[in-house]
């Protein structure tokens, strides 16, 4: 089986980590996988075409100039007509839409895989608005949470039509990797880093951990806390640091290539998000057995059980997060112990190898409906993964 995947990307977050895991996970005897990766005017974001491209994945670039552009149409039919897939797998609300348009008279499947939606403002209401509409249409739509498929049945599509599919990674990058933060001559030698890892924007709560780390120097001067990511907020967030007067202890590192060493870098791994699915950065954190601690919100608390393979504390709440990452650097016992639980979980339950299984079954599933000429698919015999 082919599968071609369609997506407008951001940079390397949750949803190319995914298309990522997933090709390098199909047995290349039997399935293989081809990228079509949006190459969008105003901000081009070519790193997973990039990182495909060094593993030996096929990708593609689709050209794309502003929010509409027809030619993406006849891009995506000729990519189509070119890797006859048997299977187009769309990510994300602008290849989902213009997917289907492109595809809506094919006879190859569709599948779309609803990572989330944040509906920030009125315009990303809109997109998503549109989204779930255009969903209803296709033959099979993936969900990575219990709350994404609440919101795509409450949207109008089909009970039927969704598979949930809890998200996995290949651990293999995060064993032996080399804590290369340790050699970062902002880091003074010996200091506990604690790391946030995301997007720059207002649903990750980068401010919120920030404010809790401007309460944990005047306890703990020798912490220093690090985010990697890039985004909207960037400037506002550097502006942020200066106020708090973090200077000294907070750098923004930007969009890493090197995650497994930031990630082998960190005394501890922290969430502050105010919305969330399903994210990879904290299966990565816990892939290499780190101490978590994230805020309770979206699909977090099936990922982590309180004081057992993480922690969990109020969204919104820098002053309870602040007293968590104090706790957990004073008790060096405590973060082992969650770390290797941590690794655990992920190892027990998400990892890529599982995740790519329940995908090819989606992707049998949605390809029997087409041929059956109907679009509504049985899940009666579906192994999906259930919430803790």
């Amino acid at each position: 089986m082919k599968i071609l995947h369609i997506i407008s990307s951001g940079g390397m977050y949750g949803a190319e980590a995914v298309i990522l895991n997933l090709s390098r996970s199909l047995d290349p005897t039997s399935h293989s996988s081809v990228l079509g990766v949006f190459c969008n005017s105003s901000n081009p974001n070519l790193q997973l075409h990039e990182a495909a491209t060094s593993e030996g994945i096929e990708s593609h670039l689709i050209p794309c100039r502003g929010q509409i552009d027809g030619t993406v149409l006849r891009s995506i039919r000729g990519l189509v007509d070119c890797a006859k897939p048997d299977i187009v797998h769309a990510h994300g609300y602008k290849a989902d839409i213009y997917t289907y348009l492109a595809m809506r008279k094919s006879e190859v499947s569709l599948v779309s895989t609803c990572h989330t939606w944040y509906d920030n403002d009125l315009l990303v209401s809109l997109y998503g608005a549109a989204d779930r509409l255009v969903l209803r249409k296709y033959a099979a739509v993936v969900s990575v949470s219990d709350e994404v498929t609440q919101r795509l049945q409450r949207s109008g599509v089909t009970a039927r039509k969704i598979h949930l599919v809890r998200n996995g990674i290949d651990l293999r990058p995060f064993d032996a990797a080399i804590p290369s933060l340790r050699e970062d001559s902002r880091i003074p030698h010996g200091n506990f880093i604690v790391g946030l890892i995301g997007r720059l924007a207002n649903e990750k709560g980068v401010d919120i951990f920030l404010r809790a780390a401007a309460r944990i120097v005047v306890a703990i001067p020798s912490a220093s806390f690090v985010v990697a990511g890039d985004g909207p907020d960037r400037h506002a967030l550097e502006a942020l640091i200066g106020e708090l007067k973090l200077r000294n202890n907070a750098f923004i590192l930007g969009q890493r290539s090197d995650m497994p060493s930031i990630y082998a870098s960190l005394d501890i791994m922290v969430s502050s998000s105010r919305q969330e699915g399903l994210p990879i950065a904290l299966l990565e954190g816990m892939a290499s057995h780190l101490p978590i601690i994230a805020t309770s919100v979206g699909e977090v608390p099936s990922l982590i059980i309180h004081d057992e393979s993480g922690m969990l504390v109020p969204a919104e709440d820098d002053v309870t997060l602040a007293q968590a990452i104090v706790s957990l650097l004073r008790d060096s016992a405590a973060r082992r112990r969650l770390g290797a639980r941590a690794r655990q979980t992920v190892e027990q339950e998400f990892s890529a190898n599982r995740m790519t299984a329940d995908y090819l079954h989606v992707y049998e599933q949605a390809a029997i409906a087409k041929r059956r000429g109907s679009n509504i698919i049985d899940q009666t015999k579906d192994s999906q993964v259930q919430p803790r």
